[in-house]
């Protein structure tokens, strides 16, 4: 498809997920993938405060699909922030699954992140009156949102829940944020994003180039990308970031 139109002369340009393994797209319109995975680590860092306390915290990992490329830069980018903690020792990985496909989750599925988080709770003995699950580091929201359902099956509250990361300020993590039992999402506005197309279009449909700011690898060539601007939400500050901007509405959030 992307041959044919790119023999008609038409620009085909990737929304939020790179198209891979050709040398017919044009542009990528995004956020900065590996800047959601420093957020996430950091988030954990510092919320941890690892880089003063001797440790050792207990922490699982869990990312998306593993047909997806996005995964490589969101995990990347959590593991450039916590791969350090884990070679000092003051973070530990009880499972050993800290491989990114041992992390994968299967379809982006709460399903699947909520059964593998079972069988890691049950095989390491985690729970508020057992092992100490200090931190759960998810690349999304949807296996977020897998992860809490098995920890607070598990007897967890909010009082006593393992710090949980997200991405994508889906409705569920905004309402579990509110419920203290996951740590932080990661806003990409769909606004800026499809805004940022409308820039692009417009500026090939007057025979310019479109503005660009950094580069991926589709294992073919570097494509031209333009990243957007990552909003930091957590239980703190959700308010302010989801209501004060006008993504939601109070009603959306009942």
């Amino acid at each position: 498809m992307l041959a044919e139109a790119k023999a008609q002369g038409i620009y085909s340009i990737a929304y939020d997920r790179l198209i891979m393994n050709t040398p017919n797209v044009d542009y990528y319109a995004t956020f900065d993938n590996t800047g959601v995975g420093n957020y996430q680590g950091q988030y954990i860092a510092d919320t941890l405060d690892l880089a003063n306390a001797s440790g050792p915290f207990n922490i699982e990992f869990f990312t998306g699909d593993p047909g997806d490329n996005n995964i490589n830069y969101f995990f990347g980018g959590a593991m450039d922030i916590l791969q350090p903690y884990l070679d000092s020792g003051v973070l530990v990985c009880p499972s050993g699954q800290t491989d990114i496909q041992q992390a994968a989750t299967v379809d982006w599925s709460p399903e699947n992140a909520q059964s593998r988080m079972e069988t890691l709770i049950t095989a390491n003995g985690y729970g508020p009156n057992g092992t100490k699950l200090d931190a759960v580091m998810c690349n999304n929201d949807s296996t977020a949102q897998g992860v809490v359902n098995a920890l607070i099956n598990a007897g967890y509250t909010a009082d006593n829940i393992p710090i949980v990361t997200g991405q994508d300020c889906d409705i569920v993590s905004v309402k579990n944020m509110m419920a203290g039992t996951q740590a932080m999402s990661i806003l990409k506005d769909t606004r800026i994003l499809a805004a940022c197309i409308v820039d692009m279009c417009n500026a090939l449909k007057s025979g310019g180039t479109p503005t660009t700011n950094t580069s991926y690898p589709n294992d073919v060539k570097d494509v031209p990308t333009m990243h957007n601007e990552l909003t930091l939400a957590t239980r703190d500050n959700w308010r302010e970031v989801l209501i004060g901007s006008e993504y939601y509405t109070e009603a959306d959030l009942q």
